[in-house]
């Protein structure tokens, strides 16, 4: 087992260094921890934000295509027709360009930047002990950057406001005042996922498309997930998921306003040409052409004339 964790650290040695000396630039331009891990994000984020918007686009397509979904279900109930079923519900993604697990996509997909900065995260707090005195060798970043000099300095301690971003919620903490900040970060992180969710549900409903129910349970249950996680890991890395997430609300609330994500969208055209063709009108008479009928009284004169 460590063979095979050092044969995948040596293969990660090259993205470490590199998003390590990203994060020394940025240090170097603003002094600050947290500044520089915000930067770094803002980075990352803007190459995962093409996927962030297929990603809505693919959820958006699911939702237009529920009442398909429920035709297709009804007209071949039982498991005798599951296999059936599965394959024109497949033919049904393909045509449409919809993706049942597309939603699932940004998460996976932060996965390794997660696994990258928690690796850089440790090794810029890496630390020995020598005659009772800890010694910091910060990892992966330049010893010639100023990031590299005042971990040094601080011990290997990543401070910013006073919080050490190495330490996690249940770290050793001076007092319970100490720990509260690192509390608050997984209380924000969480809180902000249910949010963005909350943005998806609230999008849904005002254009009048029912949320899937696969994706209803995902977002019940992946930030109850992510929560544990974050007491895991650095403050660091809680950071980049709240800045992350905050990114992503923000691409999605573009995405809405300027209705790329629209539901609707691409299904219009086919709706109207499933509408049925207007008959014909019956031309019209003008009032003109109408022969009034001749009143009584006339009619009565000429017979007496006659």
């Amino acid at each position: 087992m460590k063979s095979f964790t050092h044969s995948i650290g040596s293969l990660f040695q090259p993205i470490f260094h590199l998003f390590g000396w990203l994060l020394a630039f940025f240090y170097g331009l603003i002094p600050n921890y947290g500044v520089a891990i915000i930067l770094l994000t803002i980075v990352i984020m803007g190459a995962l934000t093409p996927f962030t918007i297929k990603s809505t686009k693919s959820m958006a397509a699911m939702q237009r295509l529920q009442p398909e979904i429920k035709k297709l279900q009804q007209k071949y109930k039982g498991p005798e027709n599951r296999q059936i079923l599965n394959e024109e519900m497949m033919k049904l993604y393909r045509e449409e360009g919809a993706n049942p697990l597309g939603g699932c996509l940004p998460v996976l997909l932060q996965a390794p930047f997660l696994f990258i900065l928690y690796s850089v995260i440790k090794g810029l707090a890496f630390t020995s002990v020598k005659n009772k005195v800890i010694i910091a060798h910060p990892r992966y970043i330049p010893q010639s950057s100023k990031m590299y000099r005042n971990l040094v300095a601080s011990h290997g301690q990543i401070k910013v406001f006073g919080m050490d971003l190495n330490l996690k919620v249940f770290s050793s903490h001076s007092s319970i005042w100490a720990q509260l900040p690192f509390i608050l970060f997984v209380a924000a992180a969480v809180g902000l996922q249910y949010f963005q969710m909350a943005q998806l549900n609230n999008r849904s409903r005002k254009v009048g498309q029912p949320m899937p129910q696969q994706q209803l349970m995902m977002q019940r249950f992946m930030p109850i997930f992510f929560a544990y996680f974050y007491i895991l890991i650095p403050a660091a890395v809680v950071l980049y998921m709240i800045v992350s997430t905050i990114i992503r609300i923000i691409t999605q609330d573009l995405m809405f306003r300027a209705g790329i994500s629209n539901p609707h969208k691409n299904g219009v055209k086919q709706a109207e040409k499933e509408l049925p063709a207007p008959s014909p009108k019956a031309p019209e008479v003008k009032p003109s052409t109408l022969k009034s009928p001749q009143p009584r009284s006339k009619a009565k004169r000429k017979r007496k004339e006659r």
